[in-house]
């Protein structure tokens, strides 16, 4: 991992030959531009394509600029705001349209159709006039009103179509960058749920630590050695792509969907999960335990809205050509709610309203369970808590009350891999149901297999031996040292799939 830079503070005395403007001794520079772009065209990413292709090109196919056209987030809102007559206000669309509300255009997204597209989504001018942020969730975000755009460039130039100056906020080697991305994504519910906690998730994690840190912009925006700008001179810099894959993906025709969905596969396969996979020889039979760590995610796994999203382990056992055994096979288009398998490990949120009831809609939250894959706290094997992330499953369950542990046929061949939908057909088609979203949109939520996690057993392919107690186990793994040292799952307990 690499460490936070240290601050890059300038303090010059003179303005320079590219027009520096001097904020105050301690401030950072601001370069002024020689043809500037008025504010009501910096509003507009179009804008910005001029100078910076490659930039917007990548954002205009990210869930950034999706954010106020997404089929579900209207749905959500529509119903949201149908059913609290009209309290749940700007709640969404603060985060989804920050502009369109913070221009007074919007009070609660129902209008965004008669809206300008240049108002819609997570736009470049509003992340890059951030200023301060003022608090941990819920886009506490202030924007400058000086005409300056922010970024992580130390020495912009100075014939930019705008005026420029460095902010740690928008430097994805400064630990304050992750404040700024944070603040939307981390969420507490108008009934005082903490919803969405990935920002939380990742300041308890191991990434968060000074000495090591990874902000979030080091894994959803990934480097390359290119121009920032087109403009005549603009030097080669590091500078960082502008998709922002995670796990959420374009339901409705979209630009870039397929190359967005294709970030996102190798945002699931490389930077998420490892995997062990083993067959425990026990009295009358075999059990198989299946071990996860989240050794990359940087936060809980799944996160963000991991009440919509559903993660799950598929696991099917051969003897020969005969299936003896397995849990956690879901056909693509069906719920994983639907399936009836006592054995199931599905890692999700359960969401509650006030009276316990479980429920799918978020304005009514007022508390939540959640079995999520921790984040890693430490990166010292010798750390107990090191092996914290490290969770197994063991198949078949024993039975709630049962005395016994059942058992496999002795399988000589076991296959295993996890699977996650960003948002499942059970929250989707109550929406279809309350008339608030196409069943076509419904229809082509994906379902991800994560390539890290796809593991095949058999006795040959183990490399990893060793008893427990008096039960012989063998393992394959990507990763893993198997379930010695690892944490047995957490179940819910008051929600069921």
């Amino acid at each position: 991992m690499l460490p936070f830079a240290p601050a890059m503070r300038l303090c010059p005395t003179l303005a320079t030959a590219l027009s520096l403007t001097l904020l105050g001794c301690g401030s950072e520079p601001v370069v002024q531009p020689t043809a500037a772009l008025d504010r009501e065209a910096l509003l507009d990413p179009t804008a910005c394509a001029a100078c910076h292709p490659n930039h917007y090109a990548e954002w205009s196919g990210s869930m950034h600029a999706y954010a106020a056209d997404d089929p579900v987030f209207l749905a959500m809102n529509a119903r949201g705001q149908r059913e609290t007559g009209g309290a749940l206000g700007s709640f969404c669309v603060k985060c989804h349209a920050p502009l369109a509300v913070r221009l007074g255009l919007t009070t609660d997204g129902s209008n965004l159709a008669q809206l300008p597209q240049k108002l819609k989504g997570v736009t470049c001018f509003f992340c890059h006039s951030v200023d301060e942020v003022g608090g941990a969730h819920d886009a506490p975000l202030r924007l400058a009103t000086d005409g300056v755009l922010r970024g992580e460039i130390a020495d912009p130039l100075g014939d930019a179509a705008h005026a420029s100056t460095y902010s740690p906020l928008h430097d994805r080697d400064r630990a304050a960058s992750a404040t700024l991305c944070g603040s939307c994504h981390d969420i507490v519910t108008p009934g005082g749920a903490h919803l969405e906690r990935t920002y939380e998730e990742w300041q308890a994690s191991v990434f968060a630590q000074q000495s090591k840190g990874l902000a979030c912009g080091q894994c959803h925006m990934d480097g390359r050695d290119d121009v920032a700008s087109t403009v005549s001179g603009s030097p080669a810099r590091r500078v960082h792509a502008h998709d922002f894959p995670g796990v959420d993906v374009a339901l409705s025709p979209f630009a870039r969907s397929a190359e967005q969905a294709a970030l996102v596969q190798a945002q699931l396969d490389t930077r998420t999960l490892q995997a062990a996979l083993c067959v425990k020889q026990v009295p009358g039979g075999a059990a198989i335990e299946v071990v996860l760590d989240n050794v990359g995610a940087g936060h809980g796994f799944p996160s963000g809205a991991t009440q919509d999203r559903r993660a799950w382990v598929e696991v099917r056992a051969w003897a020969g050509a005969t299936l003896v055994y397995q849990s956690g096979v879901v056909p693509d288009d069906q719920p994983v709610a639907g399936l009836a398998d006592p054995d199931l490990w599905l890692v999700r949120d359960c969401i509650f309203d006030a009276a316990g009831k479980q429920v799918t809609t978020f304005w009514t939250t007022t508390s939540y369970e959640s079995n999520q894959l921790p984040a890693a706290v430490t990166s010292d094997a010798s750390d107990p808590a090191f092996y914290r992330t490290h969770v197994a499953w063991t198949y078949p369950r024993r039975p709630t009350g049962a005395a016994t542990t059942p058992t496999i046929a002795e399988p000589d061949r076991v296959t295993m891999r996890v699977r996650m939908r960003p948002i499942d057909h059970e929250v989707l088609g109550e929406l279809v149901a309350t008339g608030d979203l196409d069943p076509a949109v419904a229809a082509r939520v994906r379902t991800f297999d994560l390539a890290s996690t796809v593991l095949e057993w058999t006795p040959a392919a183990a490399t990893i031996h060793y008893q427990d107690g008096a039960d012989l186990v063998d393992c394959v793994s990507r990763g893993l040292p198997g379930g010695r040292s690892a944490t047995p799952a957490p179940t819910h307990t008051r929600c069921g799939p």
